[in-house]
């Protein structure tokens, strides 16, 4: 399983990047976690549009689903050139349906709803979900490889000791850090540097990605915070960077 980081940004794209989306690869199984703005014409960087197998969205901020038409775009582009005929495959939760509603456009783009209860199987890869507390409806996904090598996105949270079991001793742990180590995230439904390493220790991770960056302050800070709380390997995100599991 290999991760690629397409887009890292909180709210909005910085210059000529993205917001949050991860691409996820194993064998033939290609798939985009969240869709963010920017996001469509970064992936195409790496892989031809016709080829993803399915896009899955932890909740319906324009950061993590701007684009999201236009990836259904493509699909129509694609499917009428002949490129592919499989229709998109597009999973989202359904706690708002007027938001999820959007999200399919038959027949180029077919919507699904996920559920905490039964895990998804999408390729080779299996998702299983847990809600986060945001000011959204909000979903942790975690997902497991045929080889049994496991990725966690926390999506946006605050910190939260209930996503503990849901993340425990996972490969890698892609968490928000979307505030510094002596700043208040809370009242904005999300974490602190500090924060984010300290979910890592105690869910026992062997390595964590800090993403969903600030527009303000030394990215850098970050990272140096991170490495006060977790004993394990810390990343920063940035564009195009790759990881292997």
């Amino acid at each position: 399983m290999k991760l690629t980081v397409i887009g890292f940004w909180g709210a909005y794209p910085g210059a000529n990047e993205a917001t949050s989306a991860y691409f996820i690869e194993e064998e033939e199984t290609r798939i985009l976690l969240d869709c963010g703005s920017g996001a469509v014409a970064r992936l195409q960087n790496h892989i031809d549009l016709s080829t993803l197998t399915a896009a899955v969205l932890t909740h319906y901020h324009h950061d993590h689903i701007a684009d999201i038409g236009v990836l259904q775009y493509s699909r129509v582009v694609d499917m009428n050139l002949q490129r592919t005929a499989e229709p998109l495959k597009i999973y989202g939760h359904g706690d708002d349906q007027p938001a999820f509603q959007q999200l399919g456009k038959k027949p180029f783009a077919d919507a699904f709803t996920y559920s905490t209860t039964e895990p998804l199987g999408i390729g080779s890869l299996t998702c299983s979900f847990h809600p986060t507390v945001h000011g959204a409806p909000c979903y942790a996904v975690k997902v497991r490889s045929r080889n049994g090598k496991v990725l966690v996105y926390t999506g946006d949270t605050i910190y939260d000791e209930k996503l503990l079991p849901f993340i425990s001793n996972s490969d890698l742990l892609i968490t928000e850090a979307s505030f510094y180590a002596d700043q208040d995230a809370s009242p904005y439904g999300h974490m602190t540097s500090r924060e984010a390493a300290l979910l890592a220790q105690r869910g026992n991770v062997r390595a964590l990605l800090l993403s969903h960056l600030p527009h303000f302050g030394d990215h850098r800070q970050l990272l140096s915070e991170a490495k006060r709380y977790f004993d394990g390997e810390t990343m920063l995100a940035a564009s195009d960077l790759h990881i292997d599991l």
